[in-house]
């Protein structure tokens, strides 16, 4: 990432006291443990809030947002550093266009990351859709197919649009809740995850509200209808998977075009010919021999060498 230009993270200044005490204290945390740096992957679909929880995150509009237009057709990777911790996070287009897994967008994505390490996910959606469909299977399975199963265990789904009201009076938590384990379990179907996987990995699940309308507590911090102060929250989850004993996901040419099909044949070759040879050419070569030993001698044969052994005395 030395090409990319890093800027001083003023943004945080921007924050809530309380809410800057505990980032400052979350960096310590991470430095404390080696680690200087910090990349956040941001993917899912349109429209559900993926810039603008960047923007919330770094604290001021370094990704331009209008409900009246389209999102960027390429990825942008935003960097700021503070007393000596570099924050990269990677905000991303769209993977659905007209019902499908968009093709182009992903391969831009693929290609924009080459070299570049994971270390967690952001797997944006918003708390305010009533339900899952196959879309959400198929974005899923498609960062599966892209990064491998092991992206899923330095990920976090963030549901935006948390300032909300649930519908028929049900309460907050419980609407949260069933939402949570409605799209975990899409999740983790589109990935593939066997039931033991799931159960070993739990993947954390927070609320992010990005407007201007969300409430405050008496610290000015931004909160949630259940109290949370989110930012605080967030980032403190992000760390947690930062520091799990997962690897983060490093994006190199053979993750992004997959192993080369000519050579993995290669390695079967010396196989296949042994298999030949004991399997096949060894039986047919025995039933040879067995046949020449059982094979009755013609007359003929057995004269001339009768005739042949009489000459000799």
């Amino acid at each position: 990432m030395a090409s990319q230009i890093i800027r001083e993270w003023s943004g945080i200044n921007t924050f809530a006291l309380a809410t800057q005490n505990k980032l400052l204290e979350l960096l310590g945390q991470l430095k404390q443990e080696n680690v200087n740096s910090l990349t956040i992957l941001v993917m899912g679909k349109g429209g559900v809030g993926k810039s603008s929880t960047v923007n919330s995150i770094i604290g001021e509009r370094v990704v331009s947002i209008s409900p009246f237009q389209s999102e960027g057709p390429r990825p942008v990777i935003v960097s700021r550093s503070r007393a000596g911790f570099t924050l990269n996070i990677i905000d991303t287009p769209g993977l659905i266009e007209g019902g499908y897994i968009n093709d182009m967008a992903l391969d831009i994505i693929k290609r924009f990351l080459l070299n570049k390490t994971i270390d967690v996910l952001l797997y944006v959606d918003r708390l305010d859709a009533y339900r899952v469909d196959n879309l959400d299977k198929l974005v899923a399975k498609a960062i599966t197919d892209t990064f491998g199963k092991g992206i899923w265990n330095k990920a976090i789904i963030a549901l935006t649009h948390a300032q909300f009201s649930p519908p028929d009076g049900l309460p907050y938590d419980e609407f949260f809740s069933k939402r949570s384990d409605a799209l975990l379990k899409i999740v983790r179907s589109g990935a593939r995850m066997k039931k033991e996987a799931s159960q070993a990995s739990t993947i954390p699940v927070v609320l992010i509200e990005n407007s201007g309308r969300c409430n405050k507590n008496d610290n000015d911090e931004k909160v949630l209808p259940n109290g949370t102060a989110w930012i605080p929250h967030l980032v403190q989850t992000i760390t947690d998977i930062r520091l799990n004993k997962s690897e983060s996901i490093h994006v190199d040419k053979n993750l992004i075009e997959g192993p080369n099909p000519n050579q993995r044949g290669k390695l079967w070759i010396p196989l296949v010919f042994a298999l030949q040879y004991f399997f096949i050419m060894k039986p047919i070569e025995g039933l040879i021999k067995k046949d020449i030993a059982n094979e009755s001698r013609p007359s003929w044969e057995i004269r001339d060498a009768g005739l042949r052994k009489r000459d000799l005395f």
